[in-house]
């Protein structure tokens, strides 16, 4: 689906569910955050959003506890979870999404090569589901895929 028409779908079911969206995003700065603000009327289903670089940004903006991000590293499942409930917890939304990975063209390991994009979707008295991808193509590419996917996996979250 067009990352439009996906924002759109999304758009619309936030707002026929009457849900307000926040966003903890990482490797994809904003972007799923604008994806969504780019449909008219996102006031109705958009709260705010969380452009959490840095390890020291998820700390200090989400608190994501440092045990987390020691033992598990910012890309990883555990961490975006905690991005995502965390998200939650500081704002007034019922949902959230949350997006870490490494985008590239540097920064992957063997264990997490560059592609690699972990995912959380979280909603007060749910639970909070996540994902790991391994993208392909460049920077521009892996980010793309991830918006994506992230919003793509917020459409089977809230329709399940």
């Amino acid at each position: 689906m067009e990352l439009e028409t996906l924002a759109r779908a999304v758009s619309q079911e936030l707002k026929r569910q009457g849900l307000m969206l926040v966003t903890a995003e990482s490797c994809t700065g904003g972007w799923v955050a604008q994806m969504i603000t780019s449909v008219a009327g996102s006031s109705e289903w958009f709260e705010r959003g969380f452009v959490a670089y840095t390890n020291l940004a998820k700390r200090e903006m989400l608190g994501v506890k440092t045990t987390i991000l020691s033992r598990y590293g910012a890309v990883s499942e555990q961490t975006a979870r905690a991005m995502a409930e965390s998200a939650l917890t500081h704002s007034h939304a019922q949902v959230a999404i949350a997006i870490t990975g490494i985008a590239g063209p540097s920064g992957g390991t063997p264990e997490k090569p560059v592609g690699t994009v972990c995912f959380a979707w979280a909603a007060k008295k749910r639970d909070t589901i996540s994902r790991k991808h391994v993208f392909s193509g460049d920077r521009e590419a892996v980010r793309r895929q991830a918006v994506v996917a992230a919003l793509q996996g917020l459409l089977n979250y809230l329709n399940p």
